[in-house]
């Protein structure tokens, strides 16, 4: 697993290796215990690249059509918060929903990237909440407004590396307040992470931290202050944090 950290002052990338961290110098080693260090998102990215409707049971639920190929949209870096940090709930909005999602996070840059050779650009994989305010989504009638504010990109807890993981027939799941609200499974995705590296890539370069959210499964719904939300992914982990109203 790969986390990112806090110490000091000083944010860093480790290697969890059960309950310390380990992070590579130059020409020694650091090693901390987990539980002296602030967890942060565990990776910034340039962007971030969603998918819309990338799985059978959404597509069925919203009496839509499958997609001939994957729908594009972009996240700005500026909405990542980590496990534990609060999502804020706009005052612009009346209707903030939960997406949970599995994240791709590139690990070198590329373009052109064949499905074939995906494994070979992604560093991991983890947890993604699409926080969308809803209500602002269908006035728009597109996305970037709904889906940019400010704590609008939960990610983490950590990254698992692709070589640690069989995400084959991996549940995922979101849960508010302890309910599960999302139940399905990876298979079901429409496109799967290596298809989703090919079509991207021969869009865009993608470069080191970006980040590919690759949709939501059926299920989706509101968040109101005061909830914790949780996206789990079978054989990742647990992203958890709580909606707190925004200042004005």
């Amino acid at each position: 697993m790969i986390g990112r950290f806090k110490h000091e002052g000083e944010s860093f990338t480790g290697t969890i290796q059960g309950n310390r961290v380990v992070v590579e110098k130059d020409l020694y080693n650091d090693t901390y215990e987990i539980g002296e260090l602030e967890l942060l998102p565990p990776v910034i990215p340039g962007k971030i690249i969603c998918v819309g409707l990338n799985y059978v049971d959404h597509a069925l639920e919203l009496d839509m059509e499958l997609p001939d190929h994957p729908i594009l949209f972009l996240k700005p870096p500026s909405a990542v918060i980590g496990n534990g940090d609060k999502i804020l709930y706009p005052p612009e909005s009346n209707q903030v929903d939960y997406e949970a999602e599995l994240a791709v996070v590139i690990g070198k840059r590329c373009r052109n990237i064949a499905a074939r050779r995906a494994d070979d650009v992604i560093m991991g994989y983890t947890c993604f909440n699409d926080v969308t305010a809803r209500d602002i989504q269908k006035i728009d009638n597109q996305w970037t407004r709904a889906k940019s504010f400010d704590t609008f990109a939960p990610l983490g807890p950590y990254i698992i590396e692709p070589r640690d993981i069989d995400l084959s027939n991996a549940f995922i799941r979101s849960r508010v307040n302890g309910e599960v609200k999302q139940d399905s499974n990876i298979s079901s995705m429409i496109f799967n992470p290596s298809a989703l590296v090919e079509f991207i890539s021969h869009i865009m370069t993608l470069n080191k931290g970006d980040v590919i959210a690759t949709g939501t499964p059926a299920g989706v719904g509101e968040l109101q202050p005061g909830d914790t939300v949780e996206v789990e992914i079978e054989g990742i982990g647990i992203l958890k944090n709580q909606v707190s109203k925004a200042n004005l």
